[in-house]
């Protein structure tokens, strides 16, 4: 089953679903901005298309991911993300 998900008044928007070879996850789109997101488990990202600037729990340094990088945050924690151009990204919950 898909389920629809919207955060930051429509600026991100994704689908989650659940697949054999991927498990629980969701693909979704995040306009420009700078977001603030908490996880309740680990989550690994993966950027389709765009770039994400990342600052991930206890780092110091902001870091760039464009298409086809990969990042893991830990469970229970808060990321940071500064979006200069829509981009979307598959994310698994781990």
């Amino acid at each position: 089953m898909l389920q629809s998900n919207e955060y930051f008044s429509g600026k991100v928007k994704s689908i989650g679903f659940t697949s054999s070879s991927t498990g629980r996850a969701s693909v979704g789109v995040m306009a420009e901005g700078e977001y603030t997101f908490g996880t309740a488990q680990p989550e690994e990202m993966t950027v389709v298309s765009g770039a994400l600037r990342v600052l991930l729990p206890e780092a110091v340094e902001w870091t760039t991911y464009g298409p086809g990088d990969v990042f893991h945050v830990p469970g229970h924690s808060e990321f940071h993300l500064q979006v200069a151009e829509p981009t979307s990204y598959l994310c698994r919950y781990l």
